[in-house]
């Protein structure tokens, strides 16, 4: 799954690099001066604090705005139920996002690029777990597939922008990390958008064609471009939280032997 991430630690140029194929010039300083106020840096976050990350969506797809973590359905129908469902939505399976009734409506018509350096994941080795650190190996910033909602609450007026990672079966990498999924399910990494095939995720879906298309997308990211390390340890009592540690490689002895 993905429920630890970071973003906007990086510099602008990087950014801009990354995302040059998508945003034009100008729009993209548009969005960094509204992220550099907003939104970060952020080295470490859990998704169930429900942090606001930076997503392009396919309907504005000229600007980066922040979403709040934690998909809430159209449908929703009180402040309570969306708290509730929120913390079951941080992630949305990919291969069934087009049945599921928190999804359906999103990954028909409302897909996203979601703005991360990388993300944690826990590995465990008798009976403890350590935390790993996941980025792409050239050190550019990953674009994760999204899903995003617009809520409305009318009885107080409350409107709220929300988003969702779509995750895939982990490649042999991500298994290695990964390899204490919770319950009978298979380990799971976010679905990594390759340059190129931005736009693809985000076009619309006005056929069984493109629906195939968009499907098509949702498989293991190929390993070679990625670069995983073990971490200092991220909550608790020696948790280093969102501070620059939390990216600075740690070696645990007891991993090595």
């Amino acid at each position: 799954m993905c429920y630890n991430i970071n973003y906007l630690t990086k510099k602008k140029e990087e950014y801009a690099r990354r995302l040059g194929g998508i945003l034009p010039a100008r729009d993209f300083e548009k969005s960094w001066d509204h992220l550099h106020k907003k939104g970060g840096p952020v080295y470490y976050e859990t998704g169930f604090n429900h942090p606001d990350i930076p997503v392009i969506t396919n309907r504005q797809p000229n600007q980066i705005q922040l979403y709040g973590w934690g998909l809430i359905p159209f449908w929703v129908k009180d402040p309570k139920q969306a708290v509730d469902l929120s913390n079951r939505t941080l992630n949305a399976r990919g291969e069934d996002m087009f049945q599921k009734p928190s999804f359906r409506n999103a990954a028909q018509n409302k897909r996203c690029l979601i703005l991360v350096d990388g993300f944690f994941e826990y590995h465990w080795h008798k009976g403890s777990s350590y935390p790993f650190y996941i980025k792409m190996k050239n050190e550019e910033p990953m674009l994760l597939a999204g899903l995003w909602e617009t809520w409305h609450y009318k009885e107080e007026d409350m409107v709220r922008n929300t988003c969702s990672i779509v995750t895939t079966r982990a490649n042999s990498l991500m298994e290695y990390i990964h390899n204490k999924p919770k319950g009978s399910e298979e380990s799971r990494m976010p679905v990594i958008v390759p340059e190129g095939l931005e736009e693809k995720w985000l076009m619309d879906v006005k056929d069984q064609i493109d629906k195939h298309e968009i499907q098509d997308l949702i498989r293991p990211f190929d390993e070679t471009w990625l670069e995983s390390y073990t971490v200092h340890r991220l909550k608790g009592k020696e948790g280093v939280g969102n501070s620059p540690k939390a990216v600075v490689q740690l070696t645990y002895p007891e991993l090595t032997k």
